[in-house]
């Protein structure tokens, strides 16, 4: 484990033993942690907040949001999703597995437990860790339209961090007992009852999510979008969570936010993520005290 500075997250490895590493299937799966602690200690147990990065991102980029819910009172743990983030680098299994990420969080959370009790747990998420996030509440995704898209019956739009990455895995799985495998645990439940309250921000892969499993979250869940948001769109990833999940609410961040202000350098609305975070921040206060 390593600490880069005061005001920097602790960074640390955990490894989990039960799925192997994308590169070396012989080795547990690495699942990286970027853990914040609040300004203010306390001895009693501390809320915690996870926080899932989007596609191909990290949690290192996440601390537009870690620091106001750290500013908060909150205990704030963000992830590296294996095989999709851009620290370790690509594989294709990353972006295509998406139901592995849910289960980082929760092997995440069986782990600090173990070294120090917590409080209340919140979720939050970017694009698809808007998607890891809602999961974790009992999102589930629809296997038979994961394996249409597998099979290239549906088409989704290229991602730009990974070009060509279904035919990639569409090489490495070409038979139907290999996409079986691909696509093994696809539609499981990966609820996580400490997880108490779920924070969206233009989540993705709403098209993919079954509408019965988001009919019966029944955690409070805050979800915010950008009003120019092409990645990401209000009416194909947006809505399906907000129609469907009894306890959603939510807003635009802004008709000109697009997707990349959540994290790039040069955002055209530099305020959003700032807006959006002491959003999250008040709103896990409301929940998770």
């Amino acid at each position: 484990m390593k600490i880069i500075g005061p005001e920097q997250p602790l960074i640390r490895v955990l490894y989990d033993d039960s799925r192997p590493d994308l590169r070396k299937p012989d080795q547990p799966r690495p699942v990286r942690l970027y853990s914040w602690e609040p300004d203010r200690p306390s001895a009693a147990r501390v809320p915690l907040v996870v926080v899932s990065h989007g596609t191909g991102g990290s949690g290192r980029t996440m601390d537009w949001l870690a620091r106001p819910l750290r500013a908060a009172g909150f205990r704030v743990v963000a992830f590296d999703h294996h095989g999709n983030n851009f620290v370790d680098g690509y594989e294709p299994e990353g972006f295509v597995r998406i139901w592995d990420r849910p289960r980082d969080v929760s092997f995440a959370l069986d782990a600090l437990a173990r070294e120090r009790p917590f409080g209340p747990v919140g979720a939050a998420g970017f694009s698809l860790g808007g998607y890891t996030a809602a999961a974790l509440a009992g999102a589930r995704l629809d296997p038979r339209l994961l394996r249409a898209v597998l099979t290239g019956a549906v088409s989704l739009p290229e991602i730009p961090e990974f070009p060509g990455v279904l035919e990639r895995v569409r090489k490495k799985y070409p038979d139907e007992e290999a996409a079986r495998r691909a696509l093994d645990g696809a539609g499981a439940d990966l609820s996580d009852d400490r997880v108490r309250a779920v924070f969206q921000v233009a989540p993705g892969a709403g098209p993919l999510v079954t509408p019965r499993s988001l009919a019966g979250v029944r955690v409070p869940v805050e979800v915010r979008w950008g009003g120019a948001d092409t990645v990401a769109p209000y009416d194909s990833d947006i809505r399906p969570y907000l129609e469907h999940i009894p306890t959603a609410s939510g807003r635009s961040a802004g008709p000109e936010v697009r997707h990349d202000d959540f994290f790039a350098p040069r955002p055209a609305d530099p305020a959003a993520r700032d807006r959006v975070g002491a959003e999250a921040a008040a709103f896990f206060r409301r929940h998770l005290r």
